[in-house]
C-alpha cells in the first residue's frame, strides 16, 4: 500500500514541473504587474513639463480625482454601449452560422471553405481594419461616392462626425472581426453534443426550432457563458479599433471614447498614479461584471 503511495506521489511531481512554466509567465507578466498597478495608484506621479513630481504618497486622492469629474462614467457608457451595439449580432450570426454548419441533416457542401472564410477578418490586425473603414467611408470615399451616384445622398455624409454612425462603424469592425472566433466556438459546443438526441427528438416530430431551443441552446449554456464573459471583457478592453479610427479622440464629442483611450492618455502623459487607479477600476467592474454574468446565468449552483 505504501509503495503505491509512493508511486502515486513521483507520478504526481511531474504535473508540478509542467506546471513551472506557466507559473513563472504568471507571476512575472500579470500577478508582479498587477500588484505594482495596485501600488502605484495609491501615489501621485507624473511629468510637469521636463520635472517628475513623485512619487509622493498621496492614499485614495486619485482614486476621488478619479471619479469627481464623472468623466469614468461617461467613458464606462460609451464602452458597454459599443459592445452590446457589437454583441447582439455578433453571437445572432454565431448562433445562426454554428447551427447551420453542425447540423449533419442540411449536409452543406463547402462547409470547411466558409468556416475558412469566416475566421478570416480576426486575423487581420485591427489597426489595417481601422484603416480600410476610414478609408471606406471617408468623405471623400467609395462608400459616400457610390450613396451619392445612386441619388440616395445629395452631398457627402459625415460619418465620423455623428455619434450613431461613428459608434455604428466601431461596432460593425469589431462584430467583422471575431464573430469567426465565436461561431467556431459555438459550433465546437454545438458537435459535442450526442446525436441521439437530435434523432430522438426528429422521431418524436420536432421541428428545427423546436430541437434548437429545446435541445441545442441548454446543453451549450457552458460554452455560451464563457463567450459572453471574454466577450464582455474584451469589450471593457476596447482600444485599438476607436483609437485608430478616432486618431484618439473619441470623437464625436467623446462619444466613442473608451475606458482604455481613457487610461492610454494618462499613460502617454506619464500620470502614472491616475493610470494605476483606473486600472485598478478597470479591474474591478470587470469581475463584478463577470460575476454578475455568471450569476445571473445560473452556472454557479450548478453540481457535477
Amino acid at each position: 500500500m505504501n509503495k503505491s503511495k509512493g508511486k502515486v506521489v513521483r507520478y504526481n511531481k511531474w504535473g508540478y514541473i509542467f506546471l513551472i512554466p506557466f507559473i513563472v509567465v504568471y507571476v512575472v507578466f500579470q500577478l508582479i504587474p498587477l500588484i505594482s498597478t495596485i501600488y502605484n495608484s495609491f501615489f501621485e506621479n507624473y511629468m510637469s513639463g521636463l520635472n517628475q513630481v513623485g512619487p509622493t504618497f498621496v492614499g485614495l486622492d486619485n482614486y476621488r480625482e478619479l471619479f469627481k469629474s464623472g468623466d469614468v462614467w461617461i467613458y464606462f457608457k460609451n464602452t458597454m454601449i459599443l459592445w452590446i451595439m457589437c454583441f447582439i449580432p455578433q453571437i445572432f450570426f454565431s448562433l445562426l452560422l454554428g447551427a447551420w454548419f453542425s447540423d449533419v441533416r442540411l449536409r452543406l457542401k463547402g462547409s470547411r471553405f466558409f468556416k475558412t472564410v469566416i475566421y478570416l477578418p480576426n486575423l487581420i490586425m485591427a489597426s489595417a481594419f481601422s484603416m480600410l473603414f476610414f478609408t471606406l467611408f471617408s468623405d471623400a470615399g467609395p462608400i459616400n461616392s457610390l450613396l451619392m451616384q445612386i441619388g440616395f445622398i445629395s452631398e457627402p455624409y459625415k460619418f465620423l462626425s455623428h455619434t450613431g454612425s461613428a459608434r455604428g462603424l466601431i461596432a460593425l469592425m469589431n462584430c467583422l472581426m471575431w464573430f469567426g472566433n465565436t461561431t467556431i466556438l459555438l459550433m465546437a459546443g454545438m458537435m459535442g453534443i450526442d446525436t441521439s438526441l437530435f434523432e430522438a427528438a426528429e422521431v418524436d416530430g420536432a421541428t428545427s426550432t423546436q430541437v434548437f431551443f429545446k435541445i441545442t441552446l441548454p446543453l451549450l449554456r457552458p460554452i455560451l457563458i464563457y463567450v459572453v464573459i471574454t466577450s464582455l471583457i474584451g469589450g471593457l478592453q476596447l482600444f485599438d479599433v476607436p483609437q485608430i479610427l478616432t486618431n484618439g479622440t473619441g470623437n464625436p464629442m467623446r462619444s466613442t471614447m473608451t475606458l482604455i483611450m481613457y487610461l492610454n492618455k494618462h499613460l502617454y502623459s506619464k500620470n502614472y498614479g491616475m493610470a494605476g487607479a483606473l486600472s485598478v477600476v478597470l479591474f474591478i467592474i470587470t469581475s463584478l461584471l463577470s460575476l454578475l454574468v455568471f450569476k445571473v446565468s445560473g452556472n454557479d449552483k450548478r453540481k457535477g
